[in-house]
């Protein structure tokens, strides 16, 4: 991400991939699948080495030429006009641009997940907290962030239970806990009930906070899973752009790599673009 003197990110990349940080670092001028890979011996250049060493070297390299990398789970992407919103983890972001570098979630819904996003779901506290201000609120804890947010949501008055396999360590003692998953929302023209073990949990609202929200959660205009977009990685809204395994198979370093180039490179020019017209 590369900040101006205004305060606002020209562009926040949303992905610590090899697409997200290809993409940062040409815009400068959660751990990645690859990180697991005990040897990657395709890519050219770059032989026999591990996922980690791989990533090791992207990181390094990306934040050499200014991008400022953060390990924060981004849950919303607002188009604001000219600008967008970014929630991730308690912070609000505003940027000029959004790539999306998301990789492809592993994760499925479960049963009424989709059904009720916007009408009592919610990936992300910070944007949508302030609606259920003296309401239940149940937030389903899966990521490391998770108990911040969900102290967040306490702080501001909503009546949270937490859920999660265990008590977090990190997790306020004002917040009540159960012990599960939820395996089921239920609601009417909005949430009113999940499922945890069985046993039925009334809310006014569910927080899923995964470490990573599902990109087509992030995104309009998916298709079977996948962003859409031209060959300069534009998507149909102006200043969003996608790149690696969003955009489907081949899911490989290469293809990612060169995709986010493009979109840092895309993303770059159009932003100098409307800088331009602003000061014509």
């Amino acid at each position: 991400m590369v900040q101006s003197m205004e305060q606002i990110w020209d562009c926040i990349v949303i992905g610590g991939g090899p697409a997200g940080l290809s993409a940062a670092l040409n815009l400068s001028g959660g751990a990645p699948l690859l990180e697991k890979a005990e040897l990657v011996d395709n890519y050219l250049g770059m032989p026999g080495v591990t996922g980690k060493e791989m990533m090791e070297r992207f990181r390094a390299h990306a934040a050499a030429q200014g991008a400022v990398l953060k390990a924060q789970r981004a849950g919303n992407v607002m188009p604001m006009g000219g600008t967008f919103l970014v929630g991730a983890g308690s912070d609000m972001y505003t940027s000029r641009a959004v790539i999306l570098a998301c990789g492809v979630s592993k994760a499925g819904y479960v049963p009424g997940e989709a059904e009720y996003l916007g009408r009592g779901v919610s990936y992300c506290a910070t944007c949508d907290g302030m609606l259920y201000r003296q309401k239940r609120v149940a937030v389903w804890g899966l990521s490391p962030e998770a108990p911040e947010e969900a102290e967040f949501l306490h702080s501001i008055g909503c009546r949270v239970t937490y859920i999660a396999a265990k008590r977090p360590q990190a997790l306020a003692q004002g917040i009540a806990f159960v012990s599960g998953a939820v395996t089921a929302v239920y609601g009417g023209a909005a949430v009113t009930a999940v499922d945890v073990k069985g046993e039925m949990l009334e809310t006014d609202g569910l927080f899923i906070l995964r470490p990573a929200a599902p990109p087509d959660a992030l995104v309009p205009g998916m298709e079977n899973g996948r962003v859409k977009t031209d060959a300069a990685m534009r998507t149909s809204i102006p200043r969003l752009y996608a790149a690696g395994d969003m955009l489907g198979a081949p899911l490989q370093v290469a293809k990612a790599v060169g995709e986010g180039l493009i979109a840092g490179l895309c993303a770059a020019e159009d932003i100098q673009n409307m800088e331009r017209t602003a000061n014509a």
